[in-house]
């Protein structure tokens, strides 16, 4: 039976196993500070890109909140693009297509289409980085940008990393390697939340005794409203862009 929000899904490609794990979803809402301070950085890297832009993707869109956000900031609309039909189904977009699309299936439909497309958290959970960013530059214009969030430094990658799904961090030398050997440039890029870095520290060690059923909920959960604006406000303390340190990598890349 299909739901009144799965009913939205265009299904370009049938559903299919992805390395995410479902139990994020409904903890990472719109409300979530590591949300909303990821949208902000964005908004201070690329607001020109995203208002210019003519037509916009999302390749792993999962829940959509970065289609609402961009909705909500900009009202324009972002495709949508994932595997994971629990998440589309979830999806909290208004009026952007959301589509079940294999980036791999290359519809001719989208070839050059997009001129921004974002990919956010989810290099990290693609095994072969290099197969799949040759599948999104099929669909980014001549011009485009790719705008790219990832989880940084590998000495920080714990048990947390693991039942996400992630296969690896960044540090801006190894996602720098990574454009390259895809023909692609680095035009901007910040490390960003720098205050919570110590909070990751504590996180890797104190989820090596939790229940392996628990740890994205311990993980991830801001633990209340008053917590939530709490961590919202540290986040902030740092400027933007900075190339000192922090727990995400965020970057506009393009072909070079």
């Amino acid at each position: 039976m299909i739901s009144i929000q799965s009913a939205r899904i265009r299904y370009l490609s049938p559903p299919a196993p992805v390395s995410m794990a479902d139990e994020w979803f409904p903890i990472a809402g719109l409300d979530h500070f590591w949300c909303q301070r990821r949208f902000e950085v964005l908004r201070r890297m690329a607001d020109g890109i995203l208002q210019s832009a003519g037509h916009l993707a999302e390749v792993g869109c999962g829940s959509g909140i970065v289609q609402r956000q961009i909705e909500d900031a900009f009202q324009k609309q972002i495709t949508g693009f994932d595997l994971n039909e629990n998440a589309l189904s979830q999806n909290l977009s208004r009026t952007s297509d959301v589509c079940c699309y294999d980036a791999f299936q290359k519809n001719a439909e989208y070839e050059g289409y997009f001129e921004g497309i974002v990919l956010f958290d989810v290099l990290e959970h693609l095994e072969d980085e290099d197969r799949f960013l040759e599948a999104v530059q099929f669909h980014l214009a001549r011009n485009g940008k790719l705008l790219v969030n990832v989880p940084a430094f590998e000495y920080l990658f714990s048990r947390y990393d693991e039942a996400a799904g992630h296969f690896r961090r960044y540090d801006i030398g190894s996602f720098t390697k990574v454009m390259e050997r895809n023909g692609m440039a680095i035009t901007g890029w910040t490390y960003w939340g720098m205050p919570l870095t110590p909070l990751l520290v504590l996180r890797k060690y104190w989820l090596r005794k939790r229940a392996k059923e628990d740890i994205i909920a311990s993980g991830m959960d801001s633990r209340g409203s008053v917590m939530n604006r709490l961590l919202l406000g540290l986040s902030r303390l740092e400027p933007i862009p900075q190339h000192l340190v922090g727990t995400s990598l965020m970057a506009i890349v393009e072909r070079r």
